[in-house]
């Protein structure tokens, strides 16, 4: 049993739940003890794609985790949580209400590579404790600022140029009636992000710069990594597998968590000394990484090509 179950992890459940979910449907089919792992926690609070790694997927597991992420979030103005999201303490208020003029006027600055403060309430670790142990005993925690990137930010409802041309083209004689005016109690983003990127920080920082602040309402992930939401099943569909259900509607092959890499078709000569661990000099590829498979279109290992020498990053026992 080797591949990945896309959940679309409901609010409530948290990722080490969901993996225990998984390995509790694989014993009711029968399957006995798989390897299980995550590509990538998602808070409780949260709700969209969860990669989970069956068998040898599971050494994707870290790549996954290094990946991009695409979340869809919104951000309540007007209180600010000790978490960050709607279950927090409200720690700070405000009457302020900014205008979609001024959200639209402060996302580039959060835009590209940026330093974000997390949450205390994180699981970071700080002086060996983990950051939301130390916040839950109402210790001050001093998070240190870490660079990440957001690769794309932008309101959901509206494209950019959309948004740009609403800015344009009102006038004072208008009055303040557009939607570029008025007053926001809340908005909704979609952000595509590095590793390490925390959405509730985002909130907060984008809430502040427009003159605020707030608190994440709702966060959903719509991509991580290769895996979209298209690909991600429910709850009900992962137990329906644990009763009997096809394979096929809720297992992807491990070479699903590799599209967004080239293959590497190897002869049997190749794909035998890769198997082994050996470095092979007898295939031609630019320099890069690379999935290789074998004549029957089996993966075989992460390869890395440099100099015309295939080195194995990560091999596959398929």
């Amino acid at each position: 049993m080797n591949g990945w179950i896309i959940l679309d992890k409901p609010i409530g459940l948290g990722s080490t739940q969901a993996v225990a979910a998984v390995k509790r449907v694989c014993r009711e089919r029968g399957l006995g003890k798989v390897k299980v792992g995550h590509g990538g926690t998602l808070d409780p609070l949260a709700s969209g794609v969860l990669p989970i790694a069956l068998g040898e997927a599971t050494k994707l597991c870290g790549r996954m985790l290094d990946a991009s992420k695409v979340y869809d979030f919104i951000i309540a103005f007007g209180t600010e949580t000790a978490g960050l999201d709607a279950e927090g303490e409200v720690v700070a208020t405000s009457d302020v209400r900014p205008t979609l003029a001024d959200i639209e006027a402060v996302l580039p600055r959060f835009t590209g590579p940026i330093e974000q403060v997390p949450p205390a309430f994180s699981a970071i670790k700080v002086d060996g404790q983990r950051a939301y142990d130390l916040a839950r005993k109402g210790a001050a925690v001093d998070m240190k600022a870490r660079a990440v990137i957001i690769y794309n930010l932008r309101h959901a409802g509206l494209d950019p140029a959309s948004i740009r041309s609403a800015r344009e083209e009102w006038t004072p004689d208008q009055g303040r009636g557009d939607e570029m005016a008025e007053g926001l109690n809340s908005i909704t983003l979609t952000a595509h992000v590095s590793k390490g990127t925390y959405i509730r920080s985002l909130a907060r920082d984008i809430a502040r710069a427009a003159g605020t602040v707030g608190h994440v309402a709702m966060l959903r992930r719509t991509r991580a990594g290769p895996f979209t939401l298209d690909q991600a099943i429910s709850l009900d569909k992962l137990n329906a597998f644990g009763q009997g259900a096809a394979q096929s509607d809720v297992i992807l092959p491990l070479e699903a968590g590799l599209v967004d890499i080239p293959a590497l078709d190897l002869s049997p000569e190749a794909a035998g000394a890769i198997r082994q661990g050996r470095v092979w000099t007898g295939e031609s590829a630019h320099d890069g990484l690379y999935w290789g498979r074998d004549s029957e279109k089996r993966p075989v290992a992460l390869i890395e090509a440099l100099a015309g020498r295939l080195k194995v990053v990560r091999g596959f026992n398929l």
